[in-house]
């Protein structure tokens, strides 16, 4: 592909005003929206108990006084995941640079976040490969063989083959981007849209 083409490629994908689950951008979107969708629950629970203190009769008052309880729920269901993650947004325009011309030897998926019982993992890029699986977490701390034993038990209860392997060093997961073979160079058996489509369904 010629560098023209593939800047051309890279302008678009950044403009994207809806960008989809794996997809640079979709982690600040989603967060976008969860931060509304938080605003929006707390203005209606404040409203709800305001107007508690306007109306007369006790039967009114039990009425917003529950119709506030039941609101909590649903605004606390979106307020979890959001502080759990609010720290992790899209990494700046030249990692997707970087790593979008990679896409023309595997599967890229973008601005995932991935949780296990002990971790947040955000994977700014993961490279979906029929030699494996390839994770940039960009958080330091993350413990790597923790999170590849992790995923390799979800890939076994997926029946796909346990080959995680993640990576915090941003330049030691470029470099493993540069060595590997197009993907059009092994034999198609599906696994690979099938792993993608489960690492989607996995993330927040």
């Amino acid at each position: 592909m010629t560098k023209r083409k593939t800047n051309d490629k890279v302008e678009f994908a950044m403009k994207k005003k809806r960008p989809a689950k794996g997809e640079y951008g979709s982690r600040n979107r989603r967060k976008y929206i969860q931060i509304a969708e938080v605003a929006f629950g707390a203005v209606a629970i404040l409203i709800q108990l305001g107007a508690r203190a306007l109306v007369e009769g006790e039967a009114y008052k039990n009425v917003l006084t529950v119709m506030a309880i039941v609101s909590v729920l649903p605004t606390a269901n979106v307020a979890s995941p959001l502080l759990a993650a609010i720290r992790y947004w899209t990494p700046g325009e030249e990692f997707y640079r970087r790593l979008q011309p990679f896409e023309e030897k595997c599967t890229v998926l973008y601005d995932l976040i991935i949780t296990s019982k002990e971790q947040i993992l955000p994977m700014d890029g993961i490279l979906v490969h029929p030699s494996g699986v390839y994770f940039f977490c960009s958080n330091p701390k993350a413990d790597e063989k923790k999170a590849e034993n992790y995923l390799n038990e979800v890939f076994r209860a997926h029946r796909l083959d346990p080959n995680a392997k993640v990576i915090t060093d941003e330049k030691a997961f470029f470099r493993r981007a540069e060595s590997l073979k197009p993907a059009s160079a092994y034999e198609d058996d599906g696994s690979v849209e099938y792993a993608a489509e489960l690492l989607k369904n996995l993330s927040m």
